[in-house]
């Protein structure tokens, strides 16, 4: 048997008598399927507790999960092997404390205890890999994940010049500046189906599935087009130098839990990865913002990208050279070279501290 616990934030405000609805529409479902348990709802907070077989658990929180009436939805615990119920007889016994309980003193006490839990993980949330909070709202314990090998595109991104940036610009420009790249870079990748694993510093580490080479490079294109459109907005402002390079691998790579027992971080490990991080850095060396792998590019099946073949190259960390391509696209191309970008971001900051 298997019991699952899960809370979650209403999208409406629900009357007594559409809440009593819920539990007997979820009560008449799960006696057909033996389905026990029990739902309270407290202040627009739903917390409920599911016990039954797993597949038929699964079922319902599957459904659960697209149902349009609550969102914030996180798994608490997923038990399995279960020889027990704890609601034997409760098919599903709902508990509206807005009705019954809200004179009591336990009220409060509970409806601290499910605010904070909802508050602390949309917290945790932000701070998270997707990767985990979709193990976590699936009932899955992450923790004890295995590690796996498994074959990924992998994106790196970061800002040019972006030490001259911190030496010049105020706190507050640095930190805006920041936040407007990591966004729209995280939105994009998701966009288009990628993940984004992690941020360091001013970079970011993304991956996509071995078979979304095109989703990847539309990605990156999307990404420096808006920076370029931005960059015209914003002249005359810290937007306005806004620049940055992205580097494309694919290979196997080590996906999991690494760390020590007192911090743990979900990453990807392997050749790859540390081809991404060079093939980015080279774009400080190329006329292009965008550069990957030949592999990268043979993966690629249906958008007609003009490749550019740049040949072989030496990178740090790897005994092979690596076949690197980009994209013949007035997006990619950088019109100067990089020693003429870099003085020409390191003017326009001159001009930004005056």
């Amino acid at each position: 048997m298997k019991r699952l616990i899960y809370i979650s934030h209403a999208t409406r405000t629900f009357t007594a008598q559409e809440i009593e609805a819920i539990g007997e529409v979820s009560a008449h479902n799960n006696q057909r399927n033996e389905i026990t348990g029990v739902l309270l709802f407290i202040q627009g907070i739903f917390f409920q507790i599911l016990e039954g077989k797993p597949k038929d658990i699964d079922v319902v929180y599957g459904k659960i999960l697209k149902d349009p009436r609550h969102n914030e939805i996180l798994c608490l615990k997923a038990e399995e092997h279960l020889k027990t119920r704890m609601f034997p007889e409760w098919s599903m016994r709902v508990i509206n404390f807005e009705e019954a309980y809200s004179n009591d003193v336990l009220f409060y006490p509970i409806k601290t205890l499910l605010q904070t839990l909802t508050e602390s993980f949309t917290i945790l949330e932000r701070y998270t890999p997707q990767s985990v909070i979709n193990q976590i709202n699936k009932g899955i314990n992450p923790l004890r994940t295995p590690t796996h090998i498994a074959d990924k595109i992998i994106f790196f991104s970061d800002i040019f010049a972006f030490s001259s940036l911190t030496e010049h610009l105020p706190v507050s420009d640095v930190v805006a500046m920041v936040n407007h790249y990591l966004s729209l870079v995280t939105e994009i990748v998701t966009a288009h189906q990628g993940e984004v694993y992690k941020f360091i510093g001013d970079s970011v580490m993304a991956a996509f599935e071995a078979d979304q080479a095109d989703q990847a490079l539309h990605a990156a294109m999307e990404i420096l087009e808006v920076l370029n459109l931005s960059r015209q907005k914003n002249r005359d402002q810290p937007l306005g130098i806004l620049y940055a390079g992205i580097g494309l691998s694919y290979g196997s790579v080590i996906e999991g839990n690494v760390g020590s027992p007192l911090k743990m971080d979900y990453t990807l490990l392997g050749d790859a990865v540390n081809t991404a991080a060079r093939l980015e850095s080279l774009t400080r060396q190329f006329p292009y913002a965008l550069l990957f792998s030949r592999e990268v590019q043979q993966r690629c099946q249906t958008a007609p990208w003009d490749i550019v073949d740049l040949g072989m190259h030496s990178i740090k960390g790897r005994s092979k050279s690596v076949a690197i391509c980009s994209i013949n696209h007035p997006i990619v191309k950088i019109t100067a070279s990089a020693q003429e970008l870099y003085s020409l971001i390191q003017h326009e900051l001159e001009k930004l501290s005056r």
